[in-house]
């Protein structure tokens, strides 16, 4: 069995027009570990997400597609993935997009947010052992139970943003792809929301790729790093190392705000 959860090797993505989003990154995630992704907006964060993810969420542009290289996702091979077999693989990867928690589902409680992908692969399942599997993941989103029969809107945006990271989690997923979690998430919030991602990855022994803005936050749960700068990666590697001896103009500018 491989020891590697995703393996890029010089990928390139694009949407279909002459311009790629993501151009030739190379790097893997380890099992159980995680990497920090941090660049400016329009960087190609999002895309590499969504291509790791091999999902998209209604409102989300169309998925981005395999130009050149590989991408490997929890042994199975992305490029010309059939649906059945990218369907397969989907359950097992948990995805929580940028501003997740505008994703909820209005017109469900929040319990019911959370069970939805339950359902979504299994109509019979048990209305009990569901409830206690949704329960547990409430709890260690560190809310309190009664939010579950809440609806989104009463909510505020960081706990939203926890009951879709709980959602992304309730089917147990070998891999969780983070996209921006702490996005428009008040500043007091954004610690809370990656020590909860970092506190659940180490409990629950998964992969994750977490994508963020703010690479003083990002080192909080994560020591490896990609930094991504017009679609490519200006830098990879040990946080320490990457900003120590800066290889491009964004990467040193980068380390001056971490000084």
């Amino acid at each position: 069995m491989s020891d590697v959860a995703v393996r890029a090797d010089d990928l390139t993505l694009g949407y279909g027009d002459d311009r790629p989003a993501v151009s030739g990154v190379t790097f893997e995630i380890p099992l159980d570990g995680i990497l920090g992704v941090v660049g400016e907006a329009g960087s190609g964060k999002s895309t590499l997400a969504r291509a790791v993810a091999a999902q998209s969420v209604p409102g989300e542009r169309t998925a981005p597609h395999i130009v050149g290289g590989h991408l490997q996702v929890l042994g199975r091979e992305i490029r010309d993935l059939s649906p059945q077999r990218r369907d397969k693989l989907v359950s097992k990867v948990g995805y929580l997009p940028q501003d997740g928690g505008s994703t909820l589902e209005p017109h469900l409680t929040v319990g019911e947010n959370v069970a939805a992908p339950i359902y979504q692969r299994d109509e019979k399942y048990d209305r009990k052992k569901a409830g206690a599997l949704v329960a547990q993941l409430v709890d260690a989103v560190r809310l309190p139970i009664g939010v579950m029969a809440k609806m989104p809107h009463e909510l505020s945006r960081g706990q939203r943003q926890r009951i879709a990271l709980a959602r992304a989690l309730i089917l147990e997923p070998n891999l969780l792809v983070a996209d921006d979690p702490t996005m428009g998430v008040d500043v007091l919030v954004r610690g809370r929301i990656l020590t909860v991602i970092a506190d659940l990855q180490r409990e629950r022994a998964f992969s994750a790729l977490v994508i963020g803005h703010d690479l003083r936050e990002l080192r909080t749960m994560t020591d490896q790093i990609a930094v991504m700068h017009e679609g490519m990666f200006v830098g990879y590697g040990q946080a320490d190392e990457v900003l120590d001896n800066p290889l491009h103009p964004y990467v040193e500018a980068l380390a001056a705000t971490t000084r």
